[in-house]
This record gives structure tokens, sequence and C-alpha cells, in this order.
């Protein structure tokens, strides 16, 4: 392990709230390692900024990872030419033009769907009812698995992201990621015989056009619905909460004093939906200090950096009107969130005006638990509106 100052954790209240914790490191050993997670944390934005992208040091690569051993070997866990080379067969299916011309308007068709079925009830949990499906539904067609329930690709989503998080080693929660990961792979086997026959723009299909491997494209499509399913559904919901609770700055938005867009670029930087990304020391270095051996776990805090007190005035506050371009929700370097284009239009052009379009009296109707520290988003959102 290295050689940093060590900072210990309750895990059960970092999951409730790890803001309070993160401001604590930033401010007292914004390098810390921490033996309830079994890793080396950067805390602060301006390191995290800078030494994610040192993948000679700082490795995606991590063949004896979570994600690796449970999801297969995907782009995301791959470094140098071997991640450039899949990044460039995915990005026909998740470029700016393609989530403009082709994904954004069955989006809105999907979202139209879903709303005039729940308006007529008056009431909803907007996780479940709304958040869920809208997020599912989209992935649906971006990733090609069309064949999936709304409801089962939520919850294989939901089994990946637990089993990448398994720090503790639960065996339970390693079965059901298997479970999850296995229905994956059978919705991709009824599917491919499909997109042989008639291709389209989603991911399963421009990876098998490009001729990519089955391995590393069943591989990929697992991390597409493990980053692009819960994430998004959690944004959505969230930033809903958000604008729902300062009806001042939603009421700028109203008014075209403001938009959709910097309302969800300031909710990712204040509830970071995806709070870390996790590394694999591959040489001998020292940085910050500290010294890191071969086989040491890192976790860059993309949710402390959002909260870095030197380039945020008052993070702890939701403010749309903020300079939000120092944030880093998607990352930086070479693994830049490939889905973020996807991720914008999804929540900030359709989920989110379409839903207080539709329902413009909008209210909380109990309360709103969030939780988690690594992906983080409310668990329950019910809310009520005229019918």
């Amino acid at each position: 392990m290295s050689n940093a100052p060590v900072t210990h954790i309750d895990p059960a209240a970092f999951a409730a709230d790890p803001y309070p914790t993160l401001a604590r490191m930033r401010r007292d050993a914004p390098v810390t390692f921490v033996p309830e997670l079994g890793a080396t944390l950067f805390t602060r934005r301006d390191e995290i900024f800078e030494q994610e992208k040192r993948v000679e040091t700082f490795s995606s690569w991590q063949p004896q990872g979570l994600m690796t051993l449970l999801m297969g070997e995907n782009m995301m866990r791959k470094d140098g030419e071997a991640h450039a080379r899949e990044r460039k067969i995915l990005f026909p299916a998740l470029s700016p033009r393609t989530v403009r011309d082709v994904w954004t308007p069955l989006f809105q068709a999907k979202a139209s769907n879903i709303l005039n079925a729940l308006k007529p009830r008056g009431k909803c949990d907007l996780v479940r009812d709304y958040a869920m499906p809208v997020s599912a539904e989209a992935l649906k067609l971006v990733t090609g698995l069309t064949n999936m329930a709304a409801e089962e690709l939520d919850r294989v989503s939901q089994g990946m992201i637990d089993g990448c998080a398994n720090y503790a080693g639960d065996p339970a929660i390693e079965a059901n990621c298997h479970d999850c990961t296995g229905s994956i792979d059978a919705h991709i086997t009824a599917m491919m015989p499909r997109l042989h026959a008639d291709p389209n723009m989603s991911a399963l299909s421009v990876q098998m056009q490009a001729g990519l491997d089955e391995a590393a494209t069943r591989a990929n499509i697992k991390l597409i619905i493990s980053g692009g399913q819960n994430e998004p559904r959690d944004a959505i919901a969230g930033a809903a909460w958000a604008l729902i609770t300062h009806p001042d700055q939603h009421g700028m938005i109203r008014e075209g004093r403001a938009t959709y867009a910097q309302a969800f670029e300031e909710y990712a930087r204040w509830i970071s939906p995806i709070g870390m990304s996790p590394r694999r020391v591959a040489r001998p270095d020292t940085v910050c200090g500290v010294d890191f051996v071969p086989e040491d776990r890192v976790f860059f805090m993309f949710s402390s950096a959002g909260h870095d007190e030197q380039h945020f005035e008052n993070p702890h506050i939701f403010d749309i009107t903020r300079d939000n371009g120092p944030s880093i929700p998607f990352g930086a370097g070479p693994h830049f969130c490939g889905g973020a284009a996807v991720a914008r239009a999804l929540i900030a052009e359709v989920a989110l005006p379409m839903l207080f379009d539709t329902l413009p009296d909008l209210r909380i109707a109990g309360e709103v638990p969030f939780t988690g520290w690594a992906f983080r988003g409310p668990t329950a959102m019910p809310v009520e509106w005229q019918a």
C-alpha cells in the first residue's frame, strides 16, 4: 500500500452522505489511504484532473479488478491504443451528431409515451415510474438491446454496479452480479442475428459492423449499461428534486434566464451520480509527496472534486448560475465518459423539460432519501400533481 496518511471512515455513514468526510480529507489529507476501502483516495480537483491522465502510473488496466472479473475486459479497463481503438469503433453510436439526429427524437417519443401514461394518475414515485423507464428506454435504443424490458435493464445495471462496488466481498452481491451479466449475454445473443440482418447505429450493431471480437463487444455493452442506466436515472430524478426544492432557480429557467443544461451540470457537480473512478498503480511513483507501489488501488473522487473549495464557493449549495467550467463529473483525459453527449441530451434536452412542461405543478409528496458514494442518487421520490 502507499505511505499516504491514513483516514478511517464509517462505511455506512460514508454511503449515507460522503461529503462531510470528503471535505475533511481535502482539508487535512487530500491524498489519503482509507483502510475500509483498501484504496488511496485523491480528493482535490486539480490533482485528480492531472493524475487521471497519467495512465502510465495510474492505469485503467485492472485484470484483477472487480469490473474486469465480473463484466469482462471492456474498453474502460484498457489504456493506450487498445482503449483508443475500441473508443473509435463505438464513436458512431455515441457521437454528438448521432445523438442529435438519431437518438434525441427517439428519446422524446419514449418520454412522451411515459408521461402520457403517468399524467392521469396524479402521483407517482419519480425514480421508479419516470426516471427509471426514461433512462432504460433510451439505453435500450443506444445499446441495441431493444428486446430487454426496462425493468430488467434497470435490475441488471444495478446488479453490476453493486458487484463492481463490492469491495467487502459479499458473496450474495457477487452471485447476483453474475446473474445480471448472464441476462445481458442472453439478450445480446438473441439480438445479434437481428442486427446482422438489419444493422443500425446502436452500440451493439456498430461493434459488430466493425468486426470487434465478441468478448470485447459483450464487455462494452455491459459497460454502457453499467454507466448508462442508473446514473442518468439518478440524475433525472435528482435534478428534478433539486429544481422543485429550489423554485427560484427553476423560475429562472421558466423565464428563459437559465437552462436545464445549467441545472444538469450543476446537479452533476453538487451530487455526483458517479462518485469515483478506480485505478491500479502500474509502476513505482511519488505523487503529492506520497509513494505508490505497483498494484496499489487508487480512487479518483469526482464527487470530492466537485466540492473543492479552491474552485467552488459554497460548494454545498445548489446554484445553477455558478461557473461549472472546472467541474469534471464525466472525468478527464483519455477516459472521459464516451456517453456524455447521450447523457446531456437525454437529461437536459428531453427528460427534464418534458417532465416540467407536462406536469408544471409537480411537487414533492414525501421523503426523498439519497444513498451511495461510488454511485449516488435518490432511492425514492414521491411526487404529486393535479391530474
